[in-house]
């Protein structure tokens, strides 16, 4: 957070520098040297809890989608501009185009036949796929199919690019550690040298090279922290079929009367998070169902997939239905309610903070108060 709150302690310095002349002097010469005292800051620093600078905050459908469709119609993608992307701006970070103070959201969009040319970064990404079908994003020579519902990975520093070879528009949740990345100084970004990537063989290749391996989905949100070297190494599975994961949820249902049923996305080889920055998860809300209050450290961007309903983050009420994208920041108190059920993909940063120890979970007495209204 900004260190420019006034505090009880700050406001006594100010007298003091008013009253004291050899005080006023220190102060003067502590800035000058570049320093401050932290005596007069240690609030706004050591907090009770984390004090994120992001906001609960949704972003509607209903204006994503026609936004991107005014883009494919007047924007190219070509090199330069690299992608036609919308990024979730959070109205409480200034101005910067993120979602929260460590992701990256945004809805991406390919016209038809239409190629985003070929790039490599240190961020990871992921790629959730809304609507649409005939696109193939190509990692390290490996193309992947994309369908709604599914999942397709991108890790950090494989090359990448996306294909449309239909007819139609095609839209997907673009998510990425980008924030975090460039928070440690190491962004590199580098252009493939060909519009697109060659491809390597046969379409899914590591789909087929998973296939009946087991292990890509867990039945909880992953809790433990890095053991080994390859918890610390990004899934070789590239794609997650919706089909997988739909099936999976609805027998997680049928088995018990939780109001809210959740998957993780997992690296088959060790079963951690998919990328050692990122996690991602499917949750269906039950119909009727409302789940019980949690507060977590660390930032999470959902996107609803299908259904309708609303969150309760800290008080404030927050309608979604399909399409929309909204964003809980650290330890915001949350909860999610349908009425005739709903899918929700989840993106988090919580493999990072388990792996430096600094994860948080709280759950909360049923029902938040709801004071406010989002919109």
């Amino acid at each position: 957070m900004p260190i420019a709150e006034e505090t009880p302690e700050t406001r006594e310095s100010q007298v003091s520098q008013e009253t004291d002349p050899e005080l006023c002097a220190l102060y003067q010469d502590i800035e000058a040297a570049g320093l401050r005292p932290l005596w007069t800051i240690t609030e706004q620093l050591l907090t009770p809890t984390p004090r994120p600078r992001a906001v609960p905050w949704l972003w509607r459908a209903s204006d994503l989608r026609p936004l991107a469709e005014r883009a494919i119609r007047l924007v190219p993608v070509e090199r330069g501009g690299e992608r036609r992307v919308l990024s979730l701006t959070n109205p409480g970070l200034g101005g910067r185009p993120y979602a929260a103070g460590t992701l990256w959201g945004a809805l991406q969009c390919l016209g038809p036949r239409e190629t985003a040319p070929a790039h490599r970064h240190t961020p990871g990404a992921v790629r959730f796929v809304i609507e649409g079908d005939g696109v193939w994003t190509t990692v390290d020579g490996d193309a992947c199919d994309m369908r709604p519902g599914d999942l397709v990975l991108t890790p950090g520093g494989a090359w990448h690019d996306h294909a449309n070879g239909g007819d139609d528009h095609m839209y997907w949740f673009d998510g990425l550690d980008l924030p975090m990345i460039e928070a440690l100084d190491a962004v590199f970004f580098e252009p493939h040298p060909e519009l697109r990537q060659p491809v390597v063989g046969e379409h899914n290749r590591s789909e087929r090279e998973f296939l009946g391996a087991g292990g890509a989905l867990a039945d909880t949100m992953v809790a433990g922290a890095v053991r080994g070297p390859l918890d610390a190494e990004p899934s070789g599975l590239l794609v997650y079929r919706w089909a997988e994961t739909d099936r999976r949820l609805t027998e997680l249902a049928a088995g018990g009367e939780e109001p809210l049923v959740s998957v993780e996305f997992t690296n088959p080889r060790s079963g951690a998070s998919v990328l050692p920055t990122l996690s991602c998860g499917m949750h269906r809300v039950r119909p009727g169902g409302g789940s019980t209050p949690v507060r977590r450290s660390g930032n999470r961007i959902y996107v609803v997939f299908r259904g309708s309903g609303h969150s309760v983050l800290d008080g404030r009420r927050f309608d979604w239905t399909a399409g929309d994208m909204f964003v809980v920041p650290s330890w915001v108190a949350e909860e999610h309610h349908s009425v005739d059920g709903a899918d929700l993909f989840s993106l988090g940063d919580d493999p990072v903070l388990r792996a430096l120890g600094v994860y948080r979970e709280e759950r909360l007495p049923p029902a938040q108060e709801i004071t406010d209204v989002f919109g």
